[in-house]
């Protein structure tokens, strides 16, 4: 009798209990995406214009001071000369267009009163302060013929900091909330090298002598194929956020790039060294797709802060994971 009515209510209990292990939901899931469909986080400020051109021209004229002093060292004078002048004046535009963003020339100046290691902003200010310098004593040793021995000088600072000036604005860039920009933090500053090299390769050849455009022919096949892979590497690690780079301005400007790209690649591969018309548009080509790159990509970043999703779900896919 004890034993039986002490069994009897264990059984509600059991019952319970698989039943709690087994119910399911009447309702689905509510997916929250933001408050009212507003964006999550705000809209990078930046002025398109400004910042994909200072991205562009920085990327341009770092790669052009690499290239240059490869030329100097190889007998390519004729190539040096035009490069160096070329990494000065787009330098030259790149802070230009830096600054009219800012508003003020004296903003640029106040991003110099502390170096913070920490800030992609403060190192690419320190770093354009000191290869803006270097660039212009090259080019100007360059076109004058004196002091060479300072332009020599001044032609490996540039070439030794170029990198970095073509690759620390995706870092920038990364280093925002923005999902199209940071989910790719890893391939970004891949692809704006890649990037740069291309542009600086059409560069050089639309400015250098025909006989002299073999190595720049050779670094845009590869420039062009690093750019695909990087491209396709970023597309693969952001999952959705990739739409925004395949839709809207962003995909128009990015399938623009690799149009152009592959074909200024191509046709300097095949016609640059034969033809001088055939380089200058093969040089145009690379240009302008390089162009279209860093366009399409800050375009994309824009499009993935104003869609709440892009910032929602693949952070609660992020936390799922974890969890």
């Amino acid at each position: 009798m004890t034993s039986s009515a002490s069994a009897r209510p264990q059984e509600p209990g059991r019952r319970r209990r698989r039943g709690r292990r087994g119910e399911q939901l009447m309702v689905p899931r509510a997916e929250f995406e933001s408050y009212y469909g507003r964006p999550v986080i705000k809209a990078p400020s930046w002025e398109p214009r400004d910042i994909a051109g200072y991205f562009f021209l920085g990327g341009l004229a770092g790669a052009g001071s690499v290239f240059a002093a490869g030329a100097q060292l190889t007998g390519r004078t004729a190539t040096a000369t035009a490069l160096k002048v070329s990494s000065l004046a787009a330098v030259s535009l790149s802070g230009a267009a830096l600054v009219h963003d800012l508003g003020r020339p004296d903003r640029f100046v106040n991003m110099l009163r502390v170096f913070k290691p920490t800030s992609p902003m403060s190192v690419g200010s320190w770093l354009l302060s000191a290869y803006g310098p270097a660039a212009g004593v090259a080019a100007a040793c360059a076109l004058t013929g004196r002091l060479p021995r300072a332009g020599a000088a001044a032609t490996g600072a540039a070439a030794l900091l170029g990198p970095a000036v073509a690759a620390y604005t995706a870092v920038l860039a990364a280093d925002t909330a923005v999902p199209a920009w940071h989910g790719a933090h890893r391939e970004l500053p891949y692809l704006f090298v890649a990037s740069a090299t291309a542009a600086a390769a059409g560069m050089a050849l639309v400015v250098a002598p025909a006989r002299e455009t073999a190595p720049a022919r050779r670094a845009a096949v590869l420039a062009a194929l690093a750019e695909t892979a990087a491209t396709r590497a970023a597309e693969h690690r952001l999952g959705m956020v990739a739409e925004t780079y395949r839709e809207g301005r962003a995909g128009t400007l990015l399938r623009a790039a690799r149009a152009l790209t592959a074909g200024g690649a191509l046709g300097g591969a095949l016609l640059g060294g034969r033809s001088r018309a055939a380089a200058a548009v093969s040089g145009v080509a690379l240009l302008a797709g390089s162009a279209c790159t860093r366009f399409g990509v800050f375009a994309a970043g824009v499009a993935s802060a104003q869609d709440p999703r892009y910032t929602v779900v693949p952070q609660r896919e992020r936390a799922e994971r974890g969890a």
